[in-house]
């Protein structure tokens, strides 16, 4: 397989390079931190720095590829419009563009954000009712990449697969656990209406899995979509407990209402806003959300029709990357 990777330099994307580069595969990573970038060609990949914006060389690097990864994305509870737009929307416009002149195969990540509504909602499935207001920028113009993506299936014979991963975590993760950790080292960690949510993560690996699943399927239908997690939903609190302990990160916690938070992040966008906060707010009404209300996905499709099934659980997911983030320091202080 000849293949194309964006978002390379992200968590996601640099495991996925790695392990196509394991099994033998001819792959092209691509992505904007040149530092991460050198990293990745230490390893033998070759790397190219890529912005989204340049159509022309990712046709260019698209040609004689099997499959286009596209696992870039801004990937945030905060930020302009604008720059949602021009990397999400007419980002993924480029990518899925490059593809179809290469005749390549997309595989595209999306979210499970374009379900939430600020409500539990369990078991949700590829054909559950979407909220007509998405629930931020990030989830909005996910969306509406998938869109664009579903028209040039339909009327340019595109060969397009869509994800939908929740929740990841492993090595390289610059989300999820570093802010877990981070908010541990703060203080206390505060648990919306006690931590009691239920929710499910994916490991990486996992995650890895499903897109080369995607990419190898041909009996599936194009432009359809999949959830994917580990299969095995958690409470919040729990999983707070396990990963924080696991690396190490001594932590309390503090029970926070939802109508508290919830009034917290609406006043600390408002001041974020009007220039007050710099940059992205401590907390935004998404994250107040992701971490008060219930939600899971049916993985039944992906389990069906792609043969995914978790190898790694969520308790062995968290063992190995508190091994590898032991070890990530251990180089960084050698360094």
């Amino acid at each position: 397989m000849r293949a194309l990777v964006t978002g390379a330099t992200g968590g996601l994307g640099r495991n996925l390079v790695e392990r196509l580069h394991r099994d033998g595969h001819d792959v092209i990573a691509t992505g904007r931190n040149r530092a991460v970038g050198q990293a990745i060609a230490s390893e033998g990949i070759r790397f190219e720095a890529v912005d989204l914006a340049e159509d022309q060389r990712l046709q260019t690097l698209s040609e004689g590829c099997d499959v286009v990864f596209h696992c870039a994305a801004l990937s945030s509870p905060w930020g302009r419009r604008e720059d949602f737009e021009a990397i999400n929307v007419n980002g993924t416009i480029n990518v899925r563009d490059a593809a179809l002149a290469a005749g390549a195969r997309l595989v595209h990540v999306s979210t499970p954000s374009i379900y939430a509504n600020f409500s539990d909602q369990l078991n949700i499935s590829e054909f559950s009712l979407l909220p007509k207001r998405k629930i931020n920028d990030y989830a909005r113009t996910k969306w509406e990449a998938e869109a664009h993506i579903d028209l040039s299936v339909r009327n340019e014979g595109l060969e397009a697969i869509i994800i939908r991963p929740r929740g990841i975590f492993g090595p390289y993760d610059t989300t999820l656990m570093p802010r877990l950790m981070a908010t541990a080292e703060r203080g206390p960690v505060p648990l919306i209406n006690g931590g009691q949510a239920v929710v499910d993560v994916t490991y990486v690996e996992n995650v890895v899995d499903a897109l080369i699943l995607a990419a190898e399927a041909r009996h599936i239908k194009h432009g359809e979509a999949f959830n994917i997690t580990n299969g095995e939903a958690v409470v919040i609190a729990d999983l707070i407990k396990q990963a924080l302990t696991a690396v190490g990160v001594p932590y309390t916690t503090k029970n926070v209402p939802y109508w508290l938070a919830n009034l917290v992040a609406r006043g600390m966008e408002f001041s974020a806003r009007i220039g007050a906060i710099k940059g992205e707010p401590a907390l935004t009404r998404y994250t107040a959300g992701l971490f008060a209300f219930d939600q899971t996905l049916d993985i039944t499709r992906a389990r069906t029709n792609l043969g995914y099934s978790p190898r790694i659980s969520i308790k062995e997911g968290i063992a190995r990357y508190a091994e590898w983030y032991r070890l990530d320091r251990f180089r960084g202080q050698q360094g």
